[in-house]
């Protein structure tokens, strides 16, 4: 379970050089805060940050954005970025509902979604980071070739993922009901915590990777 409450979590992350902070001024504008043209790559959920900070070590030709909503798991990932050189990786607090508020057109290449909240409730279908609402939201800020990669390891919301990239008009590139035992899929495979966690205890891992 996450933690949430971590007496001084926010001010800690307020203070921190590697947080974004007024991020709608950045709308538009995340080349010129970068100072390059590198492509851009963002986790919605990024949990305490193995991922996105292992990620951005391997590719130091990508700008990385990790997108969290609760500070005291955000201050998690913080503290493991304090201790790797890694320029091209910056957090933001910040609800995925409120994304178009900080990206704007064409400013992202790929959005990673890794073991998202499955909203199991019917009447929170639509908060669910792989809903065609949210589909339609990363329609607006990915370039024309972009893409997103989700993992998790709930079979209900994999198959809901699966049927809401169809229901969007969206491409699916590729499928698997068990990531680490598909070769071509799994080859790069960087896993976050929980990946690593739920594969240890021999739970699959699905994986989809779609487009437009």
């Amino acid at each position: 379970m996450r933690l949430r409450n971590i007496t001084g979590s926010r001010e800690l992350i307020g203070e921190s050089e590697y947080v974004v902070h007024n991020i709608e001024d950045k709308k538009g504008h995340w080349k010129e805060f970068w100072g390059n043209d590198k492509p851009i790559h963002i986790e919605v959920g990024m949990g305490k940050g193995q991922f996105i900070i292992r990620l951005a070590k391997n590719n130091p030709d990508i700008n990385y954005l990790g997108i969290e909503k609760y500070s005291s798991v955000l201050l998690r990932a913080i503290e493991k970025r304090e201790l790797v050189e890694v320029p091209n990786i910056m957090f933001i607090r910040m609800d995925a509902e409120a994304i178009l508020t900080v990206f704007g057109k064409d400013e992202v290449s790929k959005i990673y979604l890794n073991f998202s909240d499955p909203w199991p409730k019917e009447r929170h279908v639509r908060r669910r980071l792989t809903s065609r609402e949210f589909l339609q939201r990363y329609d607006r800020i990915l370039v024309p070739d972009g893409i997103i990669e989700f993992k998790t390891d709930n079979r209900l919301l994999f198959e809901f993922s699966l049927a809401e990239v169809e229901e969007a008009g969206w491409k699916l590139h590729c499928k698997t009901f068990d990531l680490h035992h598909e070769e071509e899929m799994n080859q790069g495979n960087v896993m976050t915590e929980y990946e690593e966690k739920f594969s240890a205890m021999g739970n699959p891992i699905y994986k989809l990777i779609a487009g437009r």
